[in-house]
């Protein structure tokens, strides 16, 4: 992976990789958090810092800048990699509740841009639109109102459906508040105070959505479906940059 720096990033990161290759883990992550602090993100860092923390066994930092890394970079073999043998090393084991056919495929379809992208589109389909429909207004040529009335009808329809999937990937995205456990064992309780009843216990590195949030309490949803209340600062989010 390469990476575009500043004169004093790119010396930051040059000494980190340096502290790294000398086998020093500590002082790569110093010099490599320090890069953070300067406002500077990017996988590549994210992703050393994450290779720094695991040869330190490090459980939950290493997930966390794993999964930061993947954000940025989400097709990134190497990330994913890494990632799989850092999750290898947590203690919790959460099965995954199974999506429907349909419903994992029009995510999956939702995801392929983001907000912005499905914005730009419908824009782009409802401009064709209107020029299919001035066209098919105007022409007298049979064969041009056949062709300007087909395209101008598929027109409507994509932006539509651009309009559709823009709202859904903004709601996807709201809803989607990932973060990792960032203690040895955190209770999780039925209700956001430390006397209600303990459902469980979760681990370091484990990762939760977080679904709301009261005082210092987080309600959290995990993959298999279970929830709870856990105290925020076990926790750490991943979108927060």
């Amino acid at each position: 992976m390469t990476a575009l720096f500043a004169s004093q990033e790119q010396d930051l990161f040059e000494e980190g990789n340096k502290f790294y290759s000398d086998g020093n883990y500590n002082k790569a992550i110093e010099k490599y958090e320090a890069l953070l602090e300067t406002g500077f993100h990017s996988p590549e860092v994210y992703f050393n810092l994450g290779n720094s923390n695991y040869k330190l066994n490090n459980i939950a930092p290493s997930i966390y800048y794993y999964e930061k890394a993947l954000m940025l970079s989400p097709n990134d073999k190497e990330i994913q990699n890494n990632l799989a043998f850092a999750q290898n090393m947590t203690i919790d084991a959460i099965e995954t509740i199974p999506e429907l056919g349909i419903s994992k495929f029009f995510e999956k379809l939702i995801n392929v841009f983001n907000t912005d992208i499905w914005a730009i589109l419908c824009v782009i389909f409802l401009l064709l639109f209107v020029i299919f429909f001035i066209t098919y207004y105007f022409t007298s040529s049979t064969g041009k109102k056949r062709f300007t009335f087909v395209a101008s009808s598929v027109a409507a329809v994509l932006t539509l459906i651009s309009f559709s999937f823009a709202f859904q990937k903004q709601a996807l995205d709201i809803k989607d508040n990932p973060a990792i456990i960032f203690v040895q064992e955190s209770r999780v309780k039925t209700d956001p105070n430390q006397f209600s009843e303990e459902l469980f216990r979760l681990h370091e590195g484990t990762k939760v959505q977080i679904i709301d949030t009261i005082n210092n309490w987080s309600e959290i949803l995990l993959a298999d479906g279970k929830t709870g209340w856990i105290i925020s600062k076990d926790i750490k989010a991943l979108k927060k940059f």
